[in-house]
Parts: C-alpha cells; structure tokens; sequence
C-alpha cells in the first residue's frame, strides 16, 4: 500500500535542493567540492539584524503571534513599499510567512481550482509549476529564450492567457537568469494584462535589491497602478540581507487575496517565527548602508563569471541586469565526451559529470524548463569562483 497521495505523486523534489545535498555527501566522504547550485548569500546577516533577535528574545517576545505577522513588521513593511516601491499599501494589506516559497505556496494553494491555468514563465525558478500542480491546476509554460534576454514579450503573454488563466507568475530579476524587467517592458506587459480582468499577477521581488548597472528596480504594481486591485507584491529578506535561515517572507496584496491565504497558514505553519518577525523589522527599518556595498560586491563577480565562461569554448553566457546567478548555454559541447568517459548528451549529463569529474556543483537548465543550459550562483566568495572557473574551464577543454 502506497503511503504518498495523489497530490504529492503530481510534484517532484526540488533539484536544486537535490544537487546541493549530493554535493553536501560529497564532501562528507571527503571530496573537495566547490558548490555554486545554491541561492544563498555568502555574506553573514548584519550585526544589528542579530542583536535585534536576541534583544526580542530577551524581552520574551517568544509566545504566539498574529497569523498575518506582528503589528510591528506588517507597519514596516508598508513603510518599505512606500519607500523603495512608492506604493501606497496599507499595514492590513501585509502578511508575513515562513519564507517567500511559503508566501507563494499559501497564495496559490488557497486560490487555485482544478481547471484553473497559472502562467509560468520559461525559465522557471524550479518551485512554481509543482506548488501549481500540488494545487490541482495546470501550469502553462510561456518560453522565453536568450534570444528575448529571457523575458517575456507582449505577444507571447497574450498568446498564452486564456479564459482559465488565474494567475501570472513574474519574476524580476529572475531566478535563474538574472534577467530584470526595465519600467518600459512592465508597462507592455500590463497592457496586455489590463485586458484580462479575470488574471491576477503574482511579482516575485526577492532579489529586488541586487539589480546592477546603475539601473533602478521596478515592479508591476508601481508601474501600472491599474493592476494593483488584482497583483501579489512578494518580497523578503533572504537574499537582501542574507537571512535565508531565518525563513521570513512578506507581501503586499488586496483582501481578497489575503483572506484565504490566512485562512490556509491558520492550519498550518500559524504564524512565521516570533524571532525572525522581530529580527526583519530591524532589518527592513535599519541601517540599509551595507545593501550598496554587498551590490558591488555581486557586480564584480557577475562580471568576473561571465566573463570567464565567455571565454571558454562551446559556452555562451547573457550577463544578468541582477540576481546572483548566470544561466549559460552548453549547445557547443552537447554530443561529447568527458575525459572521464562520460557521454554529455544533455545538461543533466554535463553538470553531474562536471559534480563527479571535477567537484563543482551546479544546477542543469531542464530543471528549470529550458534544456542546454545550466544555472550558476555566485554567491560564493571570489577565491571559490574562481577555483570553480577554473575547475569548469579545464573540464569543458577535456571534452572530446
């Protein structure tokens, strides 16, 4: 007798999470490893983020909170909108939760119906379309390749929206791309979304504040207020202040969405960790100074990465406008062989002979809907980049 259900049997395990623990093993039975699969800053979260943790462990802020989050946060995250997105949003219209994955999980999972159709961008990060089938709908892949910079257009939103489209699903800067919309390609895709009163837009913002080049961050809400009544603005801050751990994400969205939402975390998680809320109203109402500086940081290795596998034979890399990753075509060394004897027919093939020949860790582009192509963080210290540039650059010119 099986024990999964039918639900659990439509989804599959996250293969970022996957490689990323084979990698942990590897190292564990002794290998060097270099793992770069992971979207986990490298930087420690800021001294005063901690302090205010232990201060509201000490003051015994440690019982049971609001299932939407604490007065205190939900202000501060209004107050954040306003500031950085000059969007006027109310503190009742804000809901914390265990992580942005849970802020999507509890949002799609309380709204979707069978029948109901999510549009889900090409390349995905790899969690959308199984949270919308473990919710019982169908995730309609729109692919936009390297040829759009991995975005989407106007035209290839229009010819995937249907009449069971409930959602969209936007994503800037994108995981695994980099890609990040500009206020004029929003704009376009919010006329066609002004079109279609029965979809609702889910804006996944939580690599907001690593967008390089000088350029300014936008989101969808800000730039077509006329779509605010029916967008989920999603942010939080693990990637912005490197509290991955501490499993906090926030959102901004109108009550229709809300309720239901809270209503799904009442029996689950109840509420995000007293400690964490307490710990993310410092961090989104402190000192914001070491933002610029870990920017820079995330700039310069993004050029040094690309930069490096640009250089190598068969490997072809867009640089990001954000993020902390690259997403590189492999098409020229697909149908070789590696000097290990592995046939690399697939990206599958390339990044697991690349983790068992030469001990770097990556994560391959199927995973994430667009085949011969392979995801690198480097969120990883320059000496670690480097290491892993070198080990990937003497692997491709072992392929024969």
């Amino acid at each position: 007798m099986t024990m999964i259900s039918e639900a659990l049997g439509r989804i599959k395990s996250s293969a970022t999470v996957g490689i990323s623990q084979k990698a942990r093993e590897m190292r564990s039975a002794g290998r060097d490893v270099v793992a770069l699969s992971a979207g986990e800053p490298d930087f420690d979260t800021p001294e005063h983020i901690k302090r205010a943790a232990v201060a509201a462990i000490e003051a015994g802020h440690t019982k049971y909170t609001n299932i939407e989050g604490i007065d205190e946060l939900r202000e501060a995250i209004a107050a954040k909108f306003a500031r950085d997105n000059h969007l006027t949003v109310e503190a009742k219209n804000c809901f914390v939760a265990s992580g942005g994955k849970h802020i999507i999980f509890n949002a799609l999972m309380a709204t979707l119906n069978p029948g109901d159709e999510v549009v889900v961008p090409v390349p995905y990060w790899v969690s959308y379309p199984d949270i919308v089938q473990l919710a019982g709908a169908k995730p309609v892949f729109a692919v936009a390749d390297a040829r759009s910079g991995f975005k989407l257009t106007p035209d290839l939103l229009e010819g995937v929206i249907s009449k069971a489209t409930k959602w969209v699903i936007l994503n800037s800067p994108s995981n695994p791309t980099g890609a990040a919309y500009s206020a004029e390609e929003l704009e376009a895709l919010g006329e066609v979304l002004l079109r279609h009163p029965q979809v609702h837009i889910l804006s996944d913002d939580i690599y907001e504040k690593l967008i390089y080049d000088g350029h300014r961050f936008v989101t969808l809400a800000e730039v077509v207020p006329g779509l605010a009544s029916r967008t989920l603005t999603l942010n939080g801050v693990s990637k912005s202040h490197a509290m991955t751990g501490w499993r906090l994400g926030y959102c901004a969205a109108p009550a229709h969405i809300l309720m239901p939402m809270k209503k799904l975390q009442s029996q689950s998680t109840t509420h995000a960790s007293s400690i964490s809320q307490w710990a993310a109203v410092e961090a989104l109402n402190g000192d914001q100074g070491f933002l610029e500086e870990w920017r820079a940081v995330f700039q310069g290795r993004r050029d040094m990465v690309a930069g490096a596998l640009n250089a190598m034979d068969g490997i072809d890399c867009l640089t990001p406008e954000g993020a902390f990753y690259v997403f590189p075509s492999i098409a020229g060394l697909l149908g070789k062989t590696s000097a290990g004897g592995r046939r690399v027919t697939s990206d599958e093939d390339f990044v697991m002979a690349l983790l068992e020949e030469s001990g770097v860790a990556l994560v391959h582009g199927s995973a994430f809907g667009l085949a011969g192509y392979f995801r690198l963080s480097y969120a990883a210290s320059n000496a670690q980049l480097e290491e892993a540039l070198n080990r990937i650059g003497d692997f491709c010119a072992g392929l024969s």
